[in-house]
């Protein structure tokens, strides 16, 4: 939370950041990385500008009704909408050569209408409520809000080098403040505003940024040393390395998708963190799963969803997204779990995931490919919600292979 208002240069990097997101579809880590490529911003600042940008596309339609200013007039508007995100947000306005003011008469009465529409107060767009509710029936008004709510702080020890508690004193030692995160050994919550990726602890490989909730479904997977292990859809591999601690490196981990890019960042990751029994493979079509037919102790499929669990931390997502994407998404969920699951042998375990909490990417998947492949037997499954968590949304289900 601010304590004192932007400054003008931050202020006007806001208004880009959100026009780029806006008005060209930019996704809103590549709009970062574009306008803060070159700039010698200190961490603080760019904290600053992050807090506010990401705060303001949580609740989009909120800050835009209050300052009447529609998502493709930021470039020209963008200055009202800061001055009414000060305001709401009870700090002076920032210093501007220009700016174009907001009425209190309106503001107020613009304010009192938004008090009385939920889905304005919760930053909420319409199609993403009908859907929530159809999905979730009356737990989606606590998910709804929770959504909302600026992501907190998580990073995961890397017990090749050391456990929670001995990452901690070392980050105390760095001026970093944590603490312990009930029901997630291998968590801490940052809670003072550090510079994470400058210290020597992450250059060490000691910690990884990574979600509670996140490290919860790859802890689901229970890979031992020893085990030939996939993670099938690594992406950048935050959960291949969680994974890769958990076999103490041991065995074999092979870490798939299918960009290069994304094995290129892994196999960095992989060396910082000490995880030497990573290895990559690019799935360059059905040949590549094929060839790894019943040859893995344990699966794990994080397969591409809608991301609704992760909306904190990706709030552009609500603003570019419709509800006609879904069906496509669950049509690749249902393909991939019906090919890739030819990987797991005979004994071995498969744990399906999403960062979704609607019903029809998860369960439903589930029951559908559980009915269709009885060499498969459900044992369990979870959903971490973030409205009783405070994590990211997640959910996975464990299923082993019975028979060929």
């Amino acid at each position: 939370m601010l304590t004192s208002p932007l400054s003008a240069s931050s202020t006007e990097l806001v208004i880009s950041i959100l026009d780029l997101v806006l008005s060209q579809g930019k996704p809103l880590d590549r709009a970062y990385s574009q306008h803060f490529s070159g700039l010698k911003l200190t961490p603080h600042e760019q904290g600053r500008i992050t807090f506010v940008t990401g705060d303001i596309l949580r609740k989009l339609n909120l800050y835009s009704f209050l300052s009447d200013v529609k998502s493709e007039e930021i470039a020209r508007l963008g200055t009202r909408l800061m001055n009414v995100w000060h305001t709401f947000n009870q700090l002076p306005l920032p210093k501007l050569e220009y700016s174009l003011q907001v009425e209190e008469a309106d503001y107020q009465a613009r304010l009192a209408q938004a008090k009385a529409d939920p889905l304005l107060w919760d930053g909420c767009p319409k199609w993403l409520d009908e859907m929530g509710q159809s999905q979730l029936g009356d737990a989606w008004a606590a998910e709804r809000q929770a959504l909302n709510k600026p992501p907190r702080r998580f990073i995961r020890a890397n017990l090749l080098k050391g456990d929670a508690e001995r990452l901690a004193k070392a980050l105390k030692n760095e001026q970093i403040e944590t603490q312990a995160v009930s029901g997630v050994e291998t968590a801490l919550e940052v809670v003072s505003d550090s510079a994470l990726f400058r210290s020597k602890s992450f250059q060490s490989g000691l910690f990884e940024q990574q979600d509670a909730g996140s490290q919860l479904v790859a802890s689901a997977l229970d890979a031992k040393p020893g085990m030939r292990v996939i993670d099938a859809c690594a992406g950048a591999g935050g959960k291949t390395l969680s994974i890769a601690a958990q076999m103490q490196g041991r065995g074999r981990l092979l870490a798939m998708d299918v960009e290069q890019w994304k094995l290129d960042n892994l196999k960095q990751r992989a060396r910082r963190a000490g995880a030497h029994n990573v290895e990559t493979r690019l799935i360059k079509g059905s040949k590549t799963i094929k060839r790894l037919k019943l040859s893995a102790d344990r699966v794990l499929l994080d397969v591409p969803c809608s991301g609704l669990g992760v909306l904190k931390r990706n709030p552009d997502a609500k603003w570019r997204d419709t509800p006609e994407r879904l069906p496509v998404l669950l049509e690749l969920q249902k393909d991939i779990l019906q090919s890739y699951s030819r990987m797991v042998k005979v004994g071995g375990m498969l744990v399906y995931a999403t960062c979704s909490i609607m019903k029809a990417e998860n369960r439903d998947q589930v029951d559908a490919f559980i009915a269709q492949n009885p060499h498969f037997e459900f044992i369990e499954d979870e959903t971490i919600s973030p409205a009783h968590t405070g994590f990211d949304g997640f959910y996975l289900a464990k299923l082993k292979r019975v028979a060929e």
